[in-house]
């Protein structure tokens, strides 16, 4: 089993791990395949109830790895590359697990996408995020022209695949691109507090609470509407949601 990406599901928490950190955890072929593996596994499993993401070594993760670009003989490997990662990413996104990521530093290029296919996202106050693509003629991929916009608005994420604007952890929270900014030796502990608060709580209706609104934008209001109520119907009639609405009740 490849190394690229670590996975551990312990007490209902998974675990993914980017892992290539002499690579500054830059995404290659090996890494794209595993990533797609370990989205459907996550999707798959009843028994995984939220999703810790976070990186090995100093920067979180600086997209492709364009090393490995270098050697590809032709466009469609990077077009084939990009669907295996784009996979992962539809699989993790449309799952419903919630996710956060304990981004520990620098974001770069298709990183971006691959962090901001978390729920929830604690970044170091040593962190710092930027698109790099127009500094080696790419366009944007890993989910970064849809999740980008859809984080900070449009003339934002604009800003910051045309130029080589470098956010902050300051600026990035300021934008919406994180959701919350901690010390550095705090971030590991931060995330890990919110992906147990989930596990400790009322886990399924996290997870299709997450699942509703991350599809939300895609289709009708009326579908939405729909979806809603039947989600609601059946949160209700299980036995956690039976034996909170009884305990608030009591109070």
């Amino acid at each position: 089993m490849s190394d690229s990406i670590l996975f551990d599901v312990t007490d209902g928490l998974a675990r993914i791990t980017l892992n290539r950190p002499e690579r500054l955890n830059a995404i290659d072929a090996d890494a794209a395949a595993r990533w797609r593996d370990i989205g459907a596994e996550v999707a798959e499993r009843d028994d995984i109830g939220a999703v810790l993401f976070d990186a090995a070594g100093r920067a979180f993760c600086a997209g492709g790895d364009v090393r490995s670009m270098a050697d590809f003989p032709e466009a469609s490997v990077i077009e084939a590359h990009a669907d295996t990662i784009h996979d992962g990413h539809r699989l993790l996104r449309e799952s419903d697990k919630p996710i956060v990521a304990a981004v520990q530093g620098p974001v770069a290029g298709g990183g971006l996408g691959f962090m901001l296919i978390a729920d929830i996202i604690v970044a170091s106050d040593e962190a710092h995020f930027s698109s790099k693509y127009s500094d080696i003629g790419l366009t944007p991929d890993c989910g970064v022209s849809t999740l980008l916009p859809e984080a900070v608005g449009a003339r934002r994420a604009l800003e910051l695949t045309l130029t080589s604007r470098r956010l902050s952890a300051a600026e990035a929270l300021e934008w919406g691109l994180v959701t919350e900014v901690v010390a550095a030796d705090g971030v590991a502990a931060r995330a890990r507090e919110i992906a147990d608060g989930w596990l400790a709580g009322a886990t399924a209706s996290f997870g299709q609470a997450k699942r509703l609104i991350r599809s939300a934008p895609y289709r009708s209001f009326q579908d939405s509407l729909d979806d809603e109520a039947r989600t609601i119907a059946a949160s209700f009639a299980g036995a956690d949601a039976q034996s909170r609405i009884a305990a608030f009740a009591r109070r």
